[in-house]
């Protein structure tokens, strides 16, 4: 049962990989879009959970998945404290005291964007 779980797990963090990738350059989205994208509606802390296992994959922009009110709850898991908000910033995004400004105007809503699968 275990060994099923872990499997199931991999294949979703790589799903959730997938559409992390697809999130342009200048844009966000957050772990509830990816996760309701995915089928899984209550699945944002497992998206969470693959965002911090990806910081050591280099083609994973984990920096462009916030929370559901564009706040950089996932900074702590970047290897020095600002590395989030100056990735997103070198992308243009402003980021005011951990928060994403004109969020609605960078939101990226893969549901909307992709279409559901």
């Amino acid at each position: 049962m275990q060994q099923n779980l872990n499997a199931k797990n991999k294949d979703f963090f790589a799903d959730v990989y997938e559409v992390v990738k697809m999130i342009p350059v200048g844009r966000v989205t957050s772990y509830g879009a990816i996760a309701n994208y995915l089928g899984a509606k209550q699945g944002a802390r497992m998206v969470g959970w693959a965002m911090n296992a990806s910081h050591s994959m280099p083609d994973i922009p984990a920096h462009r998945v916030v929370n559901r009110k564009g706040i950089l709850t996932g900074k702590h898991h970047f290897e020095e404290p600002n590395q989030m908000q100056r990735q997103l910033e070198n992308e243009g995004i402003v980021v005011i005291e951990n928060q994403i400004q004109n969020f609605e105007k960078v939101y990226w809503n893969p549901a909307v964007e992709l279409g559901l699968p």
